[in-house]
């Protein structure tokens, strides 16, 4: 780019990220060839409008000789004209294409029902009929609504009287898409040794997800730009036709700087990923079609490098379990001295995400800690959460199944001495239940 514009683009700076619209322009940018789709892919994950027109701003002063003509004619195509005039000035005439007037599409008006005054405060459930399906259609992924029915019966019979509008509806079959990342097997230049035992983790929650009702894809051993491709092309599915959506990140994990909340988790090449660029990927920005809905994330990885060795408590609020003598950690090592305590131990993540709503993240370890895996049998957290869906899914909501994983867990040990607490953010705004079989 010439330096007089970027000069103009520094001058603006502040109005731009301001007033800036950049997911109107993600499109127009990539199709005129200014950014790459992995470009693009970086700057949606940058955070808040804000941060992210900032971050276009300073990419496009990166760009060719006619990156700002062409930013120019965006603007006016996408209404952004105040900008647009703002940056002409003092900037040498540009041939932009005047922006056709957009058409306003309005919805068709519908009358409201008339409703009895003795019915308004009944909460109204349409049961939809489900009729049998033939051995051909039961391969069909296309969702069709569930026994709706036999949802609302479960939660009469385990006492749960609750108001309809206070929980998230997962009434279609499949529920929605979760995408599995496993990484087992790191470069050895990452320095970062190999996850024996995720194998046994990734399996079960590929089953467990799968009788929950989700279409589950599996991805192993992915370099850092590998996993935000796979999210990328996450986001850019329809979820349109789903009431969910699930990703479970199962790799090594480390502490990284953040603005609101820590974590990161590694890809295969030893490159890292913020847990909060990848929450950024469904919220209700970047993925319209997801809107109201909740996206749940799984991360089982080390928060840190500390190994929590707990405290005293009474005999009768312990129940002592321990682990095996191949408990490993999904860390990255911190010291020498703590390496010498298992030559095995390898960290995993926790995670940082941003503030929209219908999100939750659980992590397997408490921010800075641990995450113990043992190769036999897995990892604590993915053994213990698996059994507590098999178990309770069909009569407990979510946030009360994680905060029972969070109590087994702390029960454990390992090597006799060390301990691990699972946490979640939750940004939920109801109560959430899962499919199980009637």
């Amino acid at each position: 780019m010439d330096e007089r514009h970027k000069k103009i683009l520094q001058r603006n700076r502040s109005n731009l990220v301001k007033g800036l619209d950049p997911s109107n322009l993600y499109d127009s940018l990539l199709e005129k060839g200014v950014f790459t789709e992995d470009m693009i892919d970086e700057i949606k994950s940058s955070g808040t409008r804000r941060d992210q027109a900032r971050q276009l701003v300073r990419d496009l002063e990166t760009r060719g000789s006619r990156a700002f003509p062409i930013f120019l004619e965006c603007l006016q195509e996408t209404g952004q004209h105040s900008l647009a005039e703002l940056l002409q000035d003092g900037a040498p005439s540009v041939h932009i294409r005047p922006s056709a007037p957009p058409q306003v599409v309005r919805p068709p008006v519908k009358p409201l029902p008339v409703v009895s005054p003795m019915d308004i405060d009944k909460p109204k459930v349409e049961v939809v009929p489900i009729s049998p399906l033939s051995p051909k259609q039961k391969t069909n992924t296309t969702p069709t609504p569930c026994k709706l029915h036999t949802i609302i019966s479960r939660w009469w019979q385990s006492g749960l009287f609750l108001i309809l509008k206070d929980i998230y509806f997962l009434l279609l079959h499949p529920c929605g898409h979760c995408l599995i990342i496993n990484n087992v097997e790191f470069d050895p230049r990452s320095e970062l040794s190999n996850r024996t035992g995720s194998n046994i983790d990734c399996d079960k929650l590929e089953r467990r997800f799968k009788a929950l009702n989700f279409i589950v894809e599996v991805k192993a051993n992915l370099k850092q730009r590998q996993i935000k491709h796979q999210l990328s092309a996450l986001s850019k599915k329809d979820h349109s036709q789903f009431d969910c959506c699930v990703v479970i990140m199962l790799s090594h994990g480390t502490e990284v700087s953040h603005s609101r909340f820590p974590g990161a988790v590694y890809g295969v090449d030893g490159q890292h990923i913020p847990v909060q660029y990848i929450t950024n990927y469904l919220n209700g920005q970047h993925c319209p079609s997801l809107q109201g809905k909740p996206k749940l994330f799984f991360i089982q990885a080390c928060g840190g490098g500390e190994k929590d060795t707990g405290f005293e408590v009474s005999p009768d609020e312990v129940e002592p379990s321990f682990g095996g003598e191949d408990d490993q950690t999904d860390a990255i090592p911190m010291s020498s001295s703590s390496d010498s305590l298992s030559m095995s131990d390898e960290p995993d993540a926790r995670a940082t995400l941003p503030t929209p709503s219908d999100i939750l993240v659980s992590y397997s370890t408490f921010p800075g800690y641990v995450s113990w895996r043992d190769t036999q049998s897995g990892s604590w957290y993915v053994e213990t959460l698996d059994r507590i869906l098999e178990e309770s899914a069909s009569i407990n909501d979510l946030v009360t199944m994680l905060m029972m994983v969070n109590h087994e867990v702390s029960q454990n040990s390992a090597k006799g001495l060390y301990k691990q607490m699972p946490g979640s953010f939750n940004f939920l705004r109801k109560l959430l239940y899962f499919q199980t079989q009637a």
